[in-house]
């Protein structure tokens, strides 16, 4: 279970640009500043992740997500609104190029999260800056769903690590909704925690 004085903590890491590893909805993950180029760099190190990979942003409250890409349109903005908060993560287009860091190769492609935290881990909405995030094993291995699951090595290297118990251990869907606003199209890059039915309920709607 995380406490206020936990995300408290979580929070001052990431503001002094440290590198923290912390329970979502899904797995544990590995967090810094987006900005922080040499935080990006050494979370990119413990993980052993290439550095030309994209990784997410991840909000803590849907609002502050819309609130950060104000150049996404009304129909994906909706879609966001019946998707978010939730296991996925949604591929959108970044005409603005921000968060330059997280996005590897194509800085004109952003990858969101925004989770459903359960009430045990409620008190990281508090969380009022958006985090560079991906989940804390290294590369090419399974993503952990316990603390204990995490590897040494990257316990040892953070410098902030929230135990959250056990978690669901499915790691989130990515959803590619860069055409979703011109056509209305969206597709499934890697399957996870949420499954087609409820990506069919909020996406194959009608424009607004």
């Amino acid at each position: 279970m995380i406490t206020a004085a936990d995300a408290d903590t979580f929070a001052r890491c990431i503001h002094v640009h440290g590198v923290a590893l912390f329970p979502a909805d899904t797995v544990y993950g590995l967090a810094c500043d987006p900005d922080a180029e040499a935080a990006v760099q050494r979370l990119y190190r413990l993980k052993g992740r290439p550095p030309d990979k994209p990784a997410a942003v991840m909000f803590f409250a849907r609002d502050l997500a819309l609130a950060a890409l104000p150049e996404l349109g009304r129909r994906t903005r909706a879609a966001l609104e019946r998707l978010l908060p939730g296991g996925v993560t949604v591929l959108l287009p970044n005409s603005s190029r921000r968060f330059p860091l997280a996005c590897g190769p194509d800085p004109e492609t952003l990858g969101v999260r925004v989770p459903a935290l359960p009430d045990a881990l409620a008190p990281l909405h508090a969380m009022a800056w958006p985090v560079l995030q991906t989940s804390a094993n290294h590369a090419g291995e399974p993503a952990p769903r316990r603390f204990g699951d995490v590897p040494a090595a990257i316990r040892a290297g953070v410098d902030c690590a929230l135990d959250g118990g056990e978690l669901p251990g499915t790691a989130s869907t990515v959803v590619d909704l860069r055409s979703y606003e011109r056509a209305g199209r969206w597709t499934v890059v890697r399957e996870g925690a949420v499954g087609r039915p409820t990506l069919v309920r909020a996406l194959d709607v009608e424009a607004p």
